[in-house]
């Protein structure tokens, strides 16, 4: 237990601090999912658990709303697990530990989980509580969301009786969703040929961190840097300008999560180390102008590291190396149609090499579907031309806005009752599951509100104890003005 079970409303803020310390990550949901099951089953609310993971839980209407429209509450079970370089932190074991600053609730050095593990507790707090007034309610929480959109791609149809979707998964108090980007994931396969180090070179370990990383698609038009285009940038130079050879590289963990860190292992001539740190000077400043009040903290370092044995060829080398400068990275295309909305982005998410392969995932972003192919083709082009195979996976569509929705008017008025304004109504460029639930549910009115979270799938993540409050009172209020049956 911490102190965040001091905050107001209790019962919410007491089933996030159960959340954080239940490890949850991606593909790791059992034992949370165990232990949301067994509670409501002490709470005598049938639960349902279909093949692929997914938990539906059912909650009677209160008396008197019986003939209201079924709403179902849908949130995720995952989070994405990010820490920082020097924070030990097994995610599959150990709970998260969340603390309050100021007017906010964080963790220390990894990611929160307030995405979506906020509005999972409002979801189970709705359940728990007897005086609400409702009508039918179903709660669905899907598995996989942050890493596939496993348990949205394998929801069937006939489960859910409801006809009202509200998703709890958005990030800014004061916005109202009714739409949302879809994406497909690009696993870029480059094999090489290794060869011996050649005799007389040094090796050393070039890093890159401090960076701040974010969300990929609702941080990527704010041109934070990523580490892996920056390491392909300085790699580009370093091959450029001296005799380096390279090992490996690295960078990145998560394919929708932009790079915060990336790492090199080099050989270099003992001529050319003192060249090597000046080029790291030279980029440490430039990217220190680049970035600057975006960016604050980059930081380029080179330390003697251990002579690998082998290392890759010059022709792969050079062929890696442009690939990944020439790899799509960032903004695509803005809307034409929704003002300072992105159309179409793409994230080069994760870097690795293992057994003479590097492996790269990239994450690309779209309203539509022909933007989506675009940047795939462009991705596939470049890396094939360095002689890599490209496969395309996880597909899913977007949430098509519907500006007449019946929902998306409550909200609005229920909003602008409860707190005397009107809230924005946005598309987010995220992947929210709402598209894909609305393909097997196409009869559901759906929209999505949250609170305010920031720094969401980064260690620096931390969402607002004052819009956690404005969030609840708002959901509570539109469950209690859910509109009758149509007979």
């Amino acid at each position: 237990m911490t102190s965040i079970r001091t905050l107001a409303p209790e019962t919410l803020w007491g089933f996030f601090d159960t959340i954080c310390s239940i490890p949850h990550p991606s593909g790791h949901e059992a034992a949370l999912r165990s232990w949301i099951s067994n509670w409501a089953d002490g709470q005598g609310l049938p639960v349902l658990q279909d093949e692929v993971g997914n938990l539906i839980i059912k909650k009677p209407a209160s008396p008197g709303m019986e003939n209201r429209k079924g709403v179902v509450l849908q949130a995720h079970l995952d989070m994405v697990p990010q820490a920082n370089a020097g924070t030990e932190h097994d995610f599959t074991q150990d709970p998260i530990r969340p603390r309050i600053d100021g007017d906010w609730v964080c963790a220390s050095g990894t990611t929160l989980g307030a995405d979506n593990g906020i509005g999972m507790a409002a979801c189970l707090a709705v359940l728990a509580d007897p005086a609400l007034i409702h009508g039918p309610l179903e709660v669905l929480l899907t598995v996989d969301e942050e890493s596939g959109m496993t348990g949205a791609f394998g929801l069937q149809p006939g489960w859910l009786e409801g006809e009202i979707l509200l998703n709890t998964d958005s990030e800014q108090d004061g916005d109202v969703y009714i739409g949302c980007a879809g994406g497909v994931d690009a696993n870029i396969t480059l094999p090489y040929q290794a060869e011996p180090v050649p005799a007389g070179y040094q090796a050393f370990l070039l890093t890159i961190s401090g960076l701040r990383g974010g969300h990929s698609g609702i941080n990527i038009h704010e041109g934070r840097a990523s580490a892996n285009k920056l390491l392909a940038e300085l790699m580009h130079q370093v091959t450029e300008h001296t005799d380096a050879r390279l090992a490996s590289l690295s960078g990145g963990t998560l394919r929708n999560a932009i790079a915060r860190e990336a790492a090199a292992l080099l050989v270099v001539p003992a001529s050319d180390s003192e060249r090597l740190q000046e080029l790291l000077v030279t980029h440490q400043q430039h990217y220190s102008t680049e970035f600057a009040g975006v960016d604050d903290f980059i930081r380029l370092e080179l330390n003697a590291a251990e002579l690998p044995a082998r290392v890759m060829s010059r022709v792969m080398q050079q062929k890696l190396t442009r690939a990944m400068l020439a790899c799509p990275h960032g903004v695509m295309a803005m809307s034409r149609d929704m003002p300072d909305v992105t159309q179409t982005s793409t994230n080069l998410g994760v870097i690795e090499t293992r057994d003479d392969h590097v492996h790269v995932q990239c994450l690309i972003r779209s309203l539509n579907n022909a933007g989506r192919d675009r940047v795939a083709a462009m991705t596939a082009a470049v890396f094939e031309l360095a002689g890599a195979t490209v496969a395309f996976d996880g597909a899913y569509p977007g949430w098509q806005p519907n500006p007449d929705s019946p929902i998306m008017k409550l909200v609005l008025d229920t909003h602008h009752e409860v707190f005397g304004a009107l809230p924005a109504v946005k598309v987010i460029h995220a992947g929210l599951e709402c598209g894909l639930l609305g393909n097997v549910y196409p009869h559901w009115d759906m929209v999505s509100f949250g609170p305010t979270i920031q720094g969401a799938h980064s260690p620096d993540e931390r969402v607002n104890i004052t819009a956690v409050a404005r969030f609840w009172q708002l959901l509570i209020r539109v469950l209690e003005q859910t509109p009758e049956r149509v007979s």
